[in-house]
């Protein structure tokens, strides 16, 4: 395991950490199919974790404009971590923007 500076609460392994920097960099270069695709199959192989849902909801509300999607992953974090201020915060953000009341 390598000393990344900040804490593992989620207790991911490496190769999660790696696939979660990979999305991130794919989403900053604008190739939103291929953090898409990375993150979705994170998601199959761990339905609850919190840094993958995040990044889904950041993923469909910030960079694809599907602010239901967004608002769908942001809830799924709230379920699992209901005093997530970050995830309640952005769900706010992309319900103004959704049909969702």
């Amino acid at each position: 395991m390598v000393d990344r500076g900040w804490a593992n609460i989620y207790s991911l392994t490496d190769d999660q950490i790696q696939k979660l920097d990979e999305a991130e960099r794919q989403m900053e270069m604008h190739d939103l199919s291929g953090a898409e695709e990375v993150l979705l199959a994170m998601l199959e192989e761990d339905s609850e974790c919190i840094p993958v849902l995040s990044n889904l909801g950041n993923l469909y509300g910030k960079y694809l404009s599907e602010f239901e999607r967004a608002v769908e992953y942001y809830s799924k974090v709230l379920e699992l971590e209901p005093d997530n201020a970050w995830a309640r915060d952005e769900r706010r953000r992309y319900q103004r923007y959704s049909s969702y009341d």
